[in-house]
């Protein structure tokens, strides 16, 4: 399937198929920071291709309890685990209760990412966008089977920061989630050597996530000004689709798949998008 983007004006979210009932039988996926939005929306598409799946939170168990029972509705394994990612002590553990429930791990969906929030200190977006991504990719790698697939969910506002600004209130973590994207790359040659591969999924604003609600909040008309731009903005469960596809379609040649429109978006370095 074609790149959602600017590339291929004619596709829609509703162009792609949804993953294949028992497609994914016999793997085991973790998706990070689950329990709700686009995390939550990949766990579900992800178990009704048949994959189990471990559940990961960081604050909100019984949210994350209802999304693994859900899974299992569909009849494969789940397992929820808190672990925020910025504790390497809780992400080992994380991954210890994963590989003692499954025996590894066959994909690694790298969704958790924040940096908005109030009080969590001036460099909470780089540790946790930068840092804490390279580090779980880090304690991944014993879990990780040979030929797993690790997707790093992103956005337009930070892959494509070098070369075009964004709002105020969002270049901390846009320049933060490009350092972590950055980072995660250099790692794409080691990967190969046991057939893991790595792919970036970059989407525009996201219309009923936090980081959306929270934007708007700083910067009213935001959304809409960005949806009138685009001419549309994907919902949650659309670019969720996008994100479970990521984990079992080719790679691009350039590890980058662009979800949506990338209208007024400039070429972003060292990754041909």
């Amino acid at each position: 399937m074609p790149n959602a983007d600017a590339s291929n004006p004619d596709h829609t979210p509703e162009d792609a198929a949804p993953l294949a009932p028992g497609s994914l039988a016999g793997r085991t996926a973790l998706v990070t920071g689950s329990s709700r939005g686009i995390g939550a929306a990949t766990v579900e598409l992800l178990a009704a291709a048949g994959a189990d799946v471990v559940v990961n939170y960081r604050a909100k168990a019984p949210r994350a309890e209802r999304v693994a029972a859900a899974a299992e509705a569909r009849g494969v394994q789940a397992l929820a685990v808190q672990a925020d990612l910025t504790d390497p002590e809780s992400v080992a553990a994380m991954f210890r209760a994963a590989e003692e429930r499954f025996g590894g791990l066959d994909i690694l969906v790298m969704n958790a990412s924040g940096g908005m929030e109030s009080g969590m200190g001036e460099d909470y977006a780089m540790r946790l966008n930068r840092d804490a991504q390279v580090h779980l990719l880090d304690a991944a790698l014993p879990v990780l089977r040979d030929g797993a697939r690790v997707v790093f969910v992103t956005s337009h506002q930070a892959h494509f920061i070098r070369t075009t600004p964004t709002m105020p209130e969002y270049e901390p973590v846009a320049r933060s989630k490009r350092a972590g994207e950055d980072a995660l790359r250099e790692r794409i040659p080691a990967l190969a050597e046991r057939g893991i591969e790595l792919v970036v999924v970059s989407g525009d604003m996201i219309e009923g996530t936090i980081t959306a609600t929270l934007l708007e909040r700083a910067n009213p008309g935001a959304i809409a000004g960005r949806r009138e731009e685009a001419g549309r903005l994907y919902n949650v469960e659309e670019f969720a689709r996008e994100v479970a596809l990521a984990a079992v379609e080719p790679v691009p040649a350039d590890s980058t798949r662009l979800v949506g429109d990338i209208t007024g978006f400039g070429e972003a370095e060292g990754t041909g998008a």
